[in-house]
Parts: C-alpha cells; sequence; structure tokens
C-alpha cells in the first residue's frame, strides 16, 4: 500500500519561500509521476507542478519562474521549492502520485494517491 507524506508548511509573509517535501512510503513500485496540488475551500483543487519517472517537469503558468519541482530518488522524495510567495497562494497542498503514466499531468483525476496535506499560509 502507497502512503504519501507530506511536510513543509507554514506561515510566510508575501515574497517569503517555502519548500514542502513529499516522501513515498509502502509499495516502492515504479511510480510515473508525482503531482502537487493546491486547493482553498469552496474551490477546485488545482494543479502546481508536476514530474515524470524520466525526469520532465511541467508547471502551472501561475508558478512559472518562482515554483520547482525536484525529486531526491534515493530517499523517495519529491519537493516544490516555492518562492516569492503570494498571498492568493494560501491553500492547503497536496502531492499525488500516479503509477500508471508518466505524463507529468497536472490533472487531478490522473492521480489516484494522494497525501494528507499540508497547510501553506501567506500572508500579506
Amino acid at each position: 500500500q502507497v502512503q504519501l507524506v507530506e511536510s513543509g508548511g507554514g506561515s510566510v509573509e508575501a515574497g517569503g519561500s517555502l519548500r514542502l517535501s513529499c516522501t513515498v512510503f509502502g509499495n516502492t513500485a515504479p511510480w510515473y509521476s508525482m503531482g502537487w496540488f493546491r486547493q482553498v475551500p469552496g474551490k477546485e483543487r488545482e494543479g502546481v507542478a508536476a514530474m515524470s519517472s524520466d525526469g520532465r517537469t511541467r508547471l502551472a503558468d501561475s508558478v512559472e519562474g518562482r515554483f520547482t519541482i525536484s525529486r531526491d530518488s534515493a530517499k523517495n522524495t519529491v519537493y516544490l521549492q516555492m518562492n516569492s510567495l503570494k498571498p492568493e497562494e494560501t491553500a492547503m497542498y497536496y502531492c499525488a502520485l500516479d503509477p500508471l503514466r508518466a505524463t507529468a499531468s497536472l490533472r487531478s483525476p490522473n492521480y489516484n494517491h494522494w497525501g494528507q496535506g499540508t497547510q501553506v499560509t501567506v500572508s500579506s
């Protein structure tokens, strides 16, 4: 059974930085895509960044140039480095795993394993 555990959330002022981590536990069968998503109450979950097993990355237009997704395969961990954060990016951030498709998709239906989420709060 696959378990994803996020960490690294917190509170920062606008313009600040955070690095989120997502570690995969359990079934270590190869994953094909890992994604980061965010959601605020009452709104749809939004894809932020994704990485495929062959190293391709995809970023949402709104975070291009400020966020970076990376991985440490030895630690089964994917990171989301977030710089120049904005108050409107306050949300619960989730990581997710797609065990089937190496697409680095930002579409949440592609992912069937999810972490519990980590809160990011950006104050103005």
